[in-house]
């Protein structure tokens, strides 16, 4: 990568500093993401992780990050958001709130119970072959709200990756794996969204 992007990881709660690792791992800038200064124009993608979407969410709106954060996104800010993250995007939860309301689909919280609470196996996520899904009492996605959202994973005839424009979500956990291919896929998708900013 010629120029080093600056990723910010939201990093009140859950497993924010795996996906750290990650992108680090792929040379990428990282800040955490704590309170409303650290949203800085610089900033050139956004990872939600995942964790508590209910904690996460009373956080947001306790620092002041949730309305800027929000409008970061609506703007075209890249997002990638695991687990938590994608019920904090949803703009539809079946089963809860809805939080940042940025993604048109509609989510079940814990969709999978307390028997399969936790699992693992490996599927294609869009153009990705065989990666290793880490499911932790996961949601999924029970319907997609926009024709234009695009599903890149099914798993056992859910819905459980899409990307929306500048929004990619997932019900998985690509931090917890040793497979860095998602997290470059994010980053390509940064430095594309770059490159037409700068051509604007």
């Amino acid at each position: 990568m010629a120029e080093k992007l600056t990723i910010g990881v939201l990093a009140l709660q859950g497993a924010f500093a795996e996906h750290e690792t990650m992108l680090q791992a792929l040379r990428a800038d990282v800040r955490e993401i704590r309170q409303g200064k650290d949203l800085t124009d610089d900033l050139a993608g956004l990872i939600i992780p995942g964790g508590e979407s209910t904690v996460q969410s009373k956080l947001l709106h306790e620092l002041g990050l949730f309305e800027p954060l929000r409008q970061k996104i609506l703007q075209g800010l890249p997002v990638l958001a695991t687990c938590a993250g994608l019920i904090l995007l949803a703009r539809e939860v079946s089963n809860d709130e809805p939080s940042l309301a940025t993604l048109p689909v509609r989510v079940r919280r814990n969709a999978y119970g307390r028997q399969l609470g936790s699992f693992a196996l490996a599927g294609d996520v869009a153009s990705i072959p065989d990666f290793p899904l880490r499911f932790i009492r996961a949601p999924y996605i029970e319907a997609c709200l926009d024709k234009t959202v695009q599903v890149l994973n099914e798993t056992e005839g859910h819905i459980t990756a899409v990307r929306y424009h500048n929004q990619l979500a997932m019900a998985f956990h690509p931090e917890l794996t040793s497979d860095l291919r998602i997290h470059s896929l994010f980053l390509d998708m940064v430095a594309k969204n770059k490159e037409l900013a700068l051509g604007a």
